[in-house]
């Protein structure tokens, strides 16, 4: 079995559809931080009402994963991570309207 026939699973793509996210939201929190703690990097965020915004960013970093896939024909991972973004999608969303 190949390595591609073996991470081509719907579940693989869901998985990386999260985790994707929150490895984005590290980076751009090291970038963005400023000297604060993360705890006050969320209050910051709550307080300026930017909260969807960093959401949107993070969850774009999908798209890459996203192509990755797509790329080496791993349809099924790239329906979970396509699935997930639209999970993601509406999160923000909710957040937003609320």
């Amino acid at each position: 079995m190949q390595l591609t026939e073996r991470y081509n699973k719907v579940i693989i793509g869901v998985i990386s559809g999260i985790i994707m996210p929150l490895i984005a939201f590290v980076i751009f929190f090291l970038f963005t931080r400023h000297g604060l703690s993360l705890e006050q990097y969320f209050e910051r965020i709550s307080e300026t009402g930017k909260t969807t915004e960093v959401m949107s960013v993070s969850v774009f970093s999908n798209i890459f994963i996203f192509l990755f896939f797509n790329r080496f024909d791993m349809l099924g991972a790239s329906k979970g991570v396509l699935g997930i973004t639209f999970v993601w999608a509406f999160i923000v969303f909710g957040i937003k309207l609320f």
